[in-house]
């Protein structure tokens, strides 16, 4: 795969050339990796685990992917507006940005996501009937429902619902 097509993946590889061969560097990630060093021979226990499972509701599982539908929602074809928006959002989860990709239709609609660190956070939106569908998933420390009193301010809708789904609950 091309160097391009791989770094508008998110995935930033740098490529050197030797000896006729092309050898990839390894991607530069933020996910964390256990330390192997010591104690290799033991299982990790559940608390030292560096998965970012979280515990919500006395359920532990791999994250809160909350569905947030907008109804009467305004500016919902302002591509700029909604960047900030989600930074916003990115902000105040306490998530870590990775990548943003917005896509504008014609005439009218954005769908786009934020990759994140802890997950995503992705939107597609019908500007013409006020519609707007965001899917905000996220893992570890990130607090996904910070996002929904900022999508509330931003786009002022009539109304919202939001449904919660703890991914991941069947996993040891």
């Amino acid at each position: 795969m091309p160097k391009t097509a791989l770094f508008q993946l998110g995935m930033d590889l740098e490529a050197r050339v030797e000896e006729d061969t092309i050898r990839v560097a390894e991607p530069r990630s933020t996910t964390q990796k256990e330390d192997h060093t010591s104690a290799a021979s033991k299982a990790p226990h559940a608390d030292d685990r560096l998965d970012h499972f979280i515990e919500r509701e006395g359920v532990r599982c791999a994250g809160a992917h909350l569905i947030i539908d907008l109804y009467d929602a305004e500016r919902l074809d302002d591509l700029l507006f909604m960047e900030q928006t989600l930074r916003r959002c990115i902000d105040e989860a306490g998530a870590t940005l990775l990548h943003i990709h917005l896509h504008p239709f014609e005439p009218t609609g954005v769908s786009g996501v934020a990759v994140l660190a802890e997950s995503h956070i992705s939107v597609h939106t019908w500007p013409e009937v006020g519609y707007a569908a965001f899917d905000v998933f996220m893992c570890g420390d990130a607090k996904p429902e910070k996002c929904v009193d900022v999508l509330n301010e931003a786009f002022k809708p009539g109304r919202s619902e939001v449904s919660e789904l703890l991914r991941g609950r069947e996993v040891e």
